[in-house]
Order: structure tokens, then C-alpha cells, then sequence
């Protein structure tokens, strides 16, 4: 898939401060971090649906690193309000490696699989 496939439009394809981290997943288009990010995709499920993955620092507020899943429509608005997954992890790194699995896990279909091993625990 190329990136144009992924994301439509240029402007959401930029290059940005050392903010956030540039993480390379096949498959997933790199969007412009917001102020806290430490990384976030464009990932398109198998079933055509579009979802933002975002995982952001939010230790100045004491939840750690927390890696959300939001609902994407018309390719490009993301449903901020709408989250479909939230998981936190105790470290930077830990929150990358979360940060990948769910892009992953969204591309093989496995968003659902996601979200009710996260609500039973």
C-alpha cells in the first residue's frame, strides 16, 4: 500500500520537530504528532474502515503513556471523541511496543479481539 492509499490529501504528510518519533510500520502512513505525541498512524482495517493510533506522554498527568485508537471518517477526520481502545503503559518504550502491536493488530482484523481483552481486564 502506498502512502497516498493511506492518507488522501499532502498536507496531513509533513515533517515535524523532534517531538514525536518517527516509528516505521509497513503498511501504516505517518501523520504530524499532536503537542504530546510520541507517535501516530493512519491504519486501514482489512474491512476498509480507517482508524488513527496515537500514543502520547501523558505522565505530567500521572496515566503514563497511553496509546488510544479513534475512528477515522471522510479520510481525514479523526473522531477525537470517540475512542474505540485506550491502554496505558509505565514506559516510553513499553508504549512504542503497544503503539506497534495495535497498528498491527488493526491490519490483521483484530481491532474487536482488542478491545474486549482490554474491557475484561
Amino acid at each position: 500500500m502506498s502512502i497516498n492509499d493511506s492518507v488522501m490529501g499532502e498536507q496531513s504528510l509533513v515533517s515535524w520537530p523532534a517531538e514525536g518519533r518517527n516509528i516505521d510500520i509497513p503498511g501504516a502512513a505517518v501523520v504530524k504528532p499532536h503537542t504530546f505525541d510520541i507517535a501516530r498512524h493512519v491504519v486501514i482495517a482489512p474491512d476498509g474502515r480507517r482508524y488513527v493510533v496515537a500514543t502520547t506522554d501523558d505522565t505530567r498527568l500521572q496515566k503514563g503513556y497511553v496509546t488510544s485508537v479513534y475512528p477515522q471518517q471522510s479520510d481525514y477526520l479523526t473522531l477525537l471523541r470517540l475512542v474505540v481502545l485506550e491502554v496505558t503503559s509505565q514506559t516510553a518504550e513499553e508504549g512504542i511496543q503497544r503503539h506497534i502491536s495495535v497498528v498491527q493488530a488493526i491490519q490483521n482484523g483484530k481491532l474487536n479481539d482488542l478491545v474486549k481483552s482490554a474491557s475484561t481486564h
